[in-house]
């Protein structure tokens, strides 16, 4: 980052229809396309608000945006301290209650699986890990631009420097 820069993030999105054919007809498909970014990705609205499933929504992009933003903290903090980080997945989870006007998702949680490569030097605390966890949560431009709460809730494990990672190829070929 540099010192007093202001980012600007570009979206353009379109839709075409007509609601002319009134409210549950209406067609939700549309298309958002981030400035310099490929794919365009095609959008809908939620199901429960008469949408196409099949497409992403809003809301999925918004825990999306969550996620991967935690995700790339928790990286750069793990690459400061000097943690070899070799996998790391996430299931995310946002609510979104209709009885508590405005309706909005209140929380995100995160549930981030952290794989780390055991070098044979020495581990970081339990303790240390949910710290640096914490510390990206803090760093994190998504949850601090957010009104809703965010949870962090991560898992550590290790992994011995020889196995194999998640889809690397096996001296067997499998």
């Amino acid at each position: 980052m540099t010192d007093g820069a202001t980012h600007t993030y570009r979206t353009s999105l379109t839709w075409s229809g007509s609601t002319g054919v009134g409210y549950r007809l209406y067609d939700r498909a549309h298309a958002l396309r981030a400035d310099g970014a490929d794919p365009t990705l095609d959008l809908s609205s939620d199901p429960a608000f008469l949408g196409d499933p099949s497409r992403l929504n809003p809301e999925q992009l918004l825990v999306a945006a969550a996620s991967s933003c935690q995700l790339l903290s928790f990286l750069a903090v793990a690459a400061r301290a000097r943690l070899d980080v070799v996998a790391y997945d996430d299931a995310a989870e946002a609510v979104m209650p209709e009885d508590d006007p405005p309706v909005r998702i209140t929380r995100i949680d995160l549930r981030p699986r952290v794989v780390l490569a055991d070098t044979g030097a020495a581990r970081p605390t339990d303790d240390r890990l949910r710290h640096l966890a914490e510390v990206a949560h803090r760093e994190c431009f998504i949850a601090n631009s957010l009104a809703s709460e965010v949870v962090v809730s991560p898992s550590f494990s290790w992994r011995d420097q020889a196995s194999p990672t998640p889809g690397s190829d096996t001296a067997d070929g499998g």
